[in-house]
């Protein structure tokens, strides 16, 4: 099977698993498909490309399968007009998916290795709308708000209060919360006066969020 034959295999099949998850907004599916996953999948692990299992990246991280990826972005309702924080670029996948959806999209990852990469995929593909930064992103990133919509690919053991300022009002956030070993619950917060408003939509197991960054990778 040729990998383009492959490719369109896996996304028909991953379309059909967010149909039965009740996924069907046609400008988020339109937008995963016309991001070439493969481009952000390490060579050796492309043929697990669409697949709902957590594909490993370099500096010992991973990216989440495309199934999670999709009901994280599903329940961030991004809108054309909106500026986003993502908290763990890891590959870039889901950044360049959200740049076709929203205004500008602000990526932020501990690793250099990974901010680089990621700045090339963008830059080879012409995403224009991307910000990609080396940065501790366990309490934001201050001085580029207020967002619209903040993501968060790893989780918090308790409730991320400091965000709230970060938010526009009325912004939406998703992160996980819950303890670092074991599940977590995917949470959906809404920013209402000076406070969230939280909804559960999920059960995941992510990394906890770390502080600082790291010296040398």
């Amino acid at each position: 099977m040729s990998a383009d034959q492959e490719d369109r295999e896996g996304f028909a099949a991953f379309l059909l698993r967010l149909r039965g998850r009740g996924i069907v907004a046609k400008g988020l599916i339109a937008a995963f498909e016309a991001t070439p996953r493969r481009s952000f999948i390490p060579l050796q692990w492309q043929d697990a490309a669409w697949s709902e299992r957590m594909i490993p990246i370099e500096c010992g991280e991973a990216i989440e399968g495309t199934d999670l990826q999709a009901a994280a972005l599903a329940a961030l309702s991004l809108e054309p007009g909106h500026r986003v924080l993502e908290i763990g670029t890891g590959s870039g996948y889901s950044a360049a998916v959200m740049s076709r959806l929203s205004a500008r999209v602000f990526t932020v990852e501990r690793y250099k290795t990974l901010t680089e990469l990621a700045r090339q995929r963008f830059e080879t593909l012409g995403i224009s709308n991307v910000f990609a930064r080396q940065a501790d992103g366990s309490d934001g990133l201050a001085g580029e708000g207020p967002f619209d919509r903040i993501i968060v690919w790893a989780a918090f053991d308790a409730l991320p209060r400091g965000f709230v300022d970060q938010l526009a009002t009325g912004g939406m956030m998703i992160a996980p919360i819950g303890p670092a070993e074991g599940e977590q619950g995917l949470v959906r917060l809404i920013k209402v006066g000076s406070r969230f408003e939280r909804e559960d939509i999920g059960k995941v197991r992510l990394q906890p969020i770390q502080s600082g960054v790291p010296a040398v990778i």
